[in-house]
């Protein structure tokens, strides 16, 4: 009896789809040992850090083949990223927001996918993405609405909020790094104060 392939999901910073050396070399492997069939691209301000852009990677681990074929044949990648804004308090991504990613990812019939009419889910063949330089998977081919139009911009109050959550986030990180590395935080420099001044 064939054995199910293991399926997993993983959340991997933009970088490790696009650096050369090693993490070429990773992708490579990914692509021939591995079934990787989906990627969705993920919006900033959804993790703690506002800045960090983000993807999830479904994929399953299958035995190699007798005929050296690689694993993955396709990878559909969809783009959740372009447009799209959200953050850790003002609006945060709710699982509404991805209900066009569920119906386009079809789980249980992934044979039936099709590009859908907004042109966020793209496929790509694997000799696509071998061609890349590279083997880039930082894969993006819609082009943002807000950097054409200045009048869709977000408003000045929501940026300088979020530029806040930003910099409290960021200093609560500096806070635990210096006391797992056995550092004392000042109160004269805690991240509450230091916002509270500016």
């Amino acid at each position: 009896m064939p054995r199910e392939p293991r399926r997993a999901a993983v959340v991997l910073p933009d970088n490790v789809l696009f650096e050369g050396g090693a993490g070429e070399k990773i992708r490579r492997r990914l692509l021939e040992e591995f079934n990787l069939h989906t990627i969705l691209r993920l919006p900033t301000g959804i993790f703690y850090a506002g800045g960090v852009k983000a993807n999830v990677l479904f994929l399953e681990k299958k035995p190699p083949r007798a005929d050296d074929v690689p694993n993955t044949s396709e990878v559909w990648v969809y783009d959740f990223r372009t447009g799209m804004h959200f953050t850790l308090k003002q609006r945060p991504l709710r699982l509404t927001d991805l209900a066009d990613f569920i119906e386009a990812y079809k789980a249980d019939d992934r044979s039936a996918r099709k590009e859908t009419e907004d042109g966020r889910f793209k496929r790509f063949t694997y000799e696509d993405l071998m061609a890349r330089d590279k083997v880039n998977l930082d894969i993006t081919w819609l082009k943002d609405p807000a950097l054409d139009d200045a009048d869709s911009l977000l408003p000045p109050e929501v940026i300088a909020q979020e530029i806040v959550e930003d910099l409290q986030a960021a200093l609560a990180e500096f806070e635990a790094i210096t006391r797992a590395l056995g550092g004392e935080v000042k109160p004269d420099v805690a991240a509450e104060e230091v916002i509270a001044e500016a």
